[in-house]
């Protein structure tokens, strides 16, 4: 089975990723790369610095973010 292709998407607000058990950390807004999984949607990203930073997000709450207009996916 190979392994989906990735997708391009902007951070348009508010979205969040909590690492482990920390407490929620803020994903910048712009460009990001989003590959599915069955059970999440990997995002990742380069921040100002030109560190690379990367999210796993639930399924579920991927998809509320792109309903809420907080993610905006390119086709």
């Amino acid at each position: 089975m190979s392994s989906p292709s990735p997708q391009q998407a902007t951070i348009k607000g508010h979205v969040t990723y909590t690492p482990g058990d920390g407490a929620p950390l803020t994903i910048p807004k712009g460009p990001v790369e989003v590959t599915r999984a069955k059970d999440s949607t990997t995002l990742s990203w380069t921040a100002d610095n030109d560190a690379a930073g990367s999210a796993a997000l639930p399924q579920d709450q991927f998809n509320q973010y792109v309903r809420e207009g907080k993610i905006q996916l390119h086709s």
